[in-house]
């Protein structure tokens, strides 16, 4: 059962099997019935023919035994080659006093007793016959009257009924179980429809949608207790998540203010040289807790559905906030690509941020006299190209995540600006990914929604 994880999987299984023992067993039985029913009336046919003999049983006129007076219209039934019905009539003693055989023998075998109801005998001939034993009174005496038939004689319609019911009947089992294997799965496809929709719902829970619930109104009873216990996990998970995230916010916002503090210190020391790393200390620890910041702000992040922003000048903006930086590092940087509005599906603050890590991220690798380039295309696509040593192919997908570093040594970097650019372009739908640039460096494609603008 281990190799069908389906449900509907299951039940197709076990009804396949249901259905080969079904088809099996259930003609057995029908069969076992109708020959059952098939004895059944011939016993009764033959109890009324018993009593048809018996009534033409009279005493004799002395009071001794009975003569036997068959009416010339019905001797065919129970003599010639033709016969219908064999009779034997025995006294209480089990003496043959008339029958229809040859050779003046009962009908039934000479150690069946009297007092059983009904025999079954094999002819010599092979032939099957089915018998009666009735008791009659007549006058003082007590008489047997056995009346028999031969089950192989060609009048005995029922019989032929009972032998071809295999052949004929019993194949139609088979394809009406198999429709109702059909009917069952479409039963339990609709049944089932309530799950799939929950899963469908569960796919769609994460970090920016914890609140979702499964529906458990629509659920069959035997899985609301399932889904309820989800839903409680759910709940446990919203509760950690939230306080994971305020904690890191709270963090975030209580360490700025010691960092201003040491900066107003720090301005006010005479000694340059110290006092020029204990600025770079400063301005690194500052925007390391500002993207921690981002961070935190970006997982409760949820952009609206009608929310639009103009790409060209969310670019523009960053160039032109990162310029100084660039300039200060030796370094050129440039906006290319369309020059008109680009809209897309987000938000402008949250897009900004993306470009600027985007950007300060080229800076940063990109060798003193080395240019970036930021390239708006109309289809709603951000390239930031540097001329920097490019990204190997094995870490393309590492780079993304948080607190990643290829060069742990390196102060300035604590490796949390690709993963705000990650989370900006999956709460906007779109994409990041990077590549080699002709000539050498990298180039980091931000692709988002287009939009119509409004």
């Amino acid at each position: 059962m281990t190799r069908f994880r389906s449900i509907i999987s299951r039940v197709v299984a076990l009804h396949i099997v249901a259905i080969g023992v079904t088809s099996i067993l259930m003609p057995l039985a029908l069969y076992w019935l109708l020959y059952e029913a098939a004895n059944s009336l011939h016993r009764d046919a033959l109890r009324a023919q018993a009593l048809t003999i018996a009534s033409f049983l009279h005493p004799m006129p002395d009071g001794g035994d009975v003569t036997l007076d068959i009416p010339p219209e019905a001797r065919p039934i129970y003599s010639g080659e033709y016969a219908l019905y064999a009779y034997a009539i025995l006294d209480a003693k089990g003496n043959v006093l008339f029958t229809s055989r040859p050779d003046d023998a009962p009908l039934s075998a000479p150690d069946d007793p009297l007092i059983n109801d009904s025999f079954m005998r094999r002819r010599s001939k092979g032939t099957l016959l089915i018998g009666v034993n009735v008791p009659r009174a007549i006058g003082d005496h007590l008489y047997w009257i056995q009346v028999g038939q031969d089950l192989a004689h060609r009048d005995v319609i029922i019989d032929d009924i009972v032998a071809s019911f295999l052949p004929r009947v019993a194949w139609i089992t088979f394809p009406i179980l198999l429709l109702l294997l059909l009917i069952d799965i479409m039963i339990f496809r609709r049944a089932l429809d309530p799950v799939r929709e929950a899963s469908n719902t569960a796919a769609a829970i994460g970090p920016t949608s914890t609140d979702v619930r499964l529906s458990e109104q629509s659920m069959p009873r035997e899985i609301v207790p399932l889904v309820h216990a989800v839903n409680q996990a759910l709940d446990r998970l919203e509760a950690g998540f939230r306080a994971q995230r305020e904690f890191t916010a709270d963090m975030a916002h209580e360490l700025r203010t010691p960092l201003a503090i040491m900066r107003a210190r720090i301005d006010t020391m005479e000694d340059q040289p110290l006092r020029r790393s204990l600025e770079a200390d400063i301005v690194n620890m500052t925007r390391t807790v500002n993207q921690v910041l981002d961070i935190a702000e970006l997982e409760a992040f949820v952009v609206d559905g009608g929310a639009q922003a103009d790409l060209q000048a969310v670019c523009a903006d960053a160039v032109a906030f990162m310029a100084p930086l660039a300039v200060d590092s030796d370094k050129t940087i440039a906006l290319t690509g369309v020059e008109a509005p680009v809209w897309v599906h987000g938000h402008a603050e949250a897009l900004f941020r993306a470009v600027r890590n985007l950007v300060e991220n080229a800076i940063r690798h990109t060798p003193a006299g080395g240019a970036i380039e930021v390239e708006v295309v109309a289809d709603g696509t951000v390239r930031v190209l540097d001329e920097g040593p490019g990204v190997p192919v094995a870490e393309r997908q590492t780079i993304f995540k948080r607190f990643w570093r290829r060069d742990r040594a390196r102060p300035e970097s604590r490796g949390l600006g690709l993963a705000i650019v990650t989370r900006v372009a999956a709460a906007h739908g779109g994409t990041i990914s990077v590549d080699d640039r002709p000539g050498g460096g990298a180039v980091f494609t931000l692709r988002l929604q287009s939009s119509r603008p409004a």
